[in-house]
């Protein structure tokens, strides 16, 4: 039953994302947008559920074969990434740099608040 509520919680979030994307005409895909409902439920219910869990957990044991499709669509498109490839070089380096940038921007925030939330206690 847990895995019904579960698969229910993720297709409904889903759902709802699809109808707020294509309702608004945003260009961001619907499942991104039903992870953000996701997380922005989560966060406000302070902890996932068990059934959420056990659904997310046997979800990650078959993570692999959600890499087929992809990987079909790469050689696919093998002749178009070979026209294109500068610009992916130059995509995936200036992402990387920001990510990079972004999360050590963060980490040094969270360390900063933490070492003075210590010094405070003490």
């Amino acid at each position: 039953m847990g895995l019904i509520i579960g698969m229910s919680i993720l297709l409904g979030c889903q759902f709802l994302g699809e109808i707020i994307s294509r309702a608004l005409a945003l260009p961001v895909p619907g499942p991104v947008l039903g992870m953000l409902i996701l997380l922005i439920g989560l966060i406000t219910r302070g902890s996932v559920p068990g059934s959420l869990r056990t659904m997310g957990e046997g979800l990650l044991k078959y993570l692999t074969l959600l890499f087929v499709p992809a990987g079909v669509g790469l050689i696919q498109h093998f002749g178009l990434i070979g026209r294109e490839i500068g610009i992916l070089i130059i995509t995936l380096i200036v992402s990387t740099s920001v990510t990079l940038l972004v999360t050590s921007q963060i980490l040094q925030r969270v360390a900063k608040k933490a070492t003075s939330s210590r010094e405070g206690d003490a």
